[in-house]
Formats: structure tokens, sequence, C-alpha cells
């Protein structure tokens, strides 16, 4: 698929497969807050108007590869997870994205090693100043009806694995790997490194 109407259509009929209560009202919220057309990123990984969106399905694509691989090598792992676990975590894992970037003039070097200006997107301030994950669950229990499994709620919190983690913090460390020793949490941070760094990098 190139284009990014076909990333959200790919969405769409992926989050409505679920059959979960309240997605249609997610798709709702989503389109108001411009999730469809926002950036994945600044200056990484599909720094582009629908990126987002993109690196949203490339994630539930990997983390459903993975699923299929390791159930391969683990049969049990089909009992605790459960194909709409991973849709719903890996397609929503990044809402907190959707107000975190405008256009704006950013500079670069070009091919001669001189530095150019060129209108790209930069960080802006966010309406909610939380954590990564922790934005992304807030908005989503917040403002639309779906109801999140806990499992679910862990793997969208925690979806950055360790790299968000502030180590020194006994506590969140100890939170963290309570999250971690459940199976989809550790899924939803492979797919959506894998999608980041091997689907999306340059």
């Amino acid at each position: 698929m190139s284009d990014k109407t076909d990333y959200k259509a790919e969405f769409l009929e992926l989050l409505r497969s679920t059959n979960r209560d309240g997605v249609d009202d997610v798709i709702d919220y989503l389109e108001s807050i411009g999730f469809f057309k926002a950036p994945a990123s600044a200056d990484n990984h599909l720094a582009v108007e629908g990126g987002l969106v993109q690196h949203s399905v490339n994630t539930c694509r990997c983390a459903l590869e993975i699923y299929e691989g390791m159930k391969k090598l683990n049969s049990g792992l089909g009992y605790e997870v459960k194909p709409d676990n991973i849709i719903i975590a890996a397609l929503l894992h990044d809402v907190c994205k959707s107000d975190n970037y405008k256009k704006g003039m950013r500079r670069r070097k070009n091919d001669l090693g001189v530095m150019e200006e060129y209108m790209g997107y930069v960080v802006q301030d966010t309406p909610l100043p939380l954590g990564h994950g922790e934005k992304s669950l807030v908005m989503l229990l917040y403002n639309t009806s779906i109801e999140l499994t806990n499992d679910e709620m862990m793997a969208i919190r925690w979806h950055m694995g360790p790299f968000r983690l502030n180590q020194s913090n006994m506590e969140e460390t100890r939170l963290f790997n309570q999250a971690y020793s459940h199976s989809l949490v550790p899924l939803i941070h492979a797919a959506d490194l894998m999608a980041a760094r091997i689907l999306e990098g340059e």
C-alpha cells in the first residue's frame, strides 16, 4: 500500500475488525484531533503528513507477524494474547502524537555540506504534557467510550519499553518489570521498534 489514504483505510478496517464496543467513537475522536494527518515524528521516521497512521499500521502488521511466529515456539501465547488485543494496542499506542508537531522551518546540510532552511515539522507544546504512553491512555479513556483490557492499557503505557524508563526510580522500575511479564507488552514494544527502525528507517 503506497499512499496515505490506503493506510487510513487499512487502519479503519483493522480497528473495526475487533468488533470492540466504542471503536466508531474512537475513530470519530481520531478524526477530530488530526490523527490521520499527523506525522509520526519531527525528524526521524515518517516525518511526513499521514506518517502517524502509516506507522500505526506498520506496528500492527509487525505485531501480528511476531505473534504468529511466536505461537509456533510457544503455543500457550494464543491463550494469553488474542489478535484483537494486538490490533487495539498497536493501532492506538501513539495517539499521543496527534498534537505533538506543527509545520515550521528547520535547518539541514545539503549535498554540498551547506546549511539550508526547509519547511518540515517541529515539536510544539502540547495541552496535555504527560508521559508518552500515559498520554495516549488518558486521551483514549477520557475522550472515548472504548473499554481497554488491562494488558492493552499496559502495552500502550509501556510501548517504548525501557527507553522511557527512569531506572533510578525504584517504583517505576518495579511497575515496568511487572507489566513486561505480560506477553502483549514486549510484543507491542518489539513491533513498534521494528516498524520504526526496519520498515521506516532511512
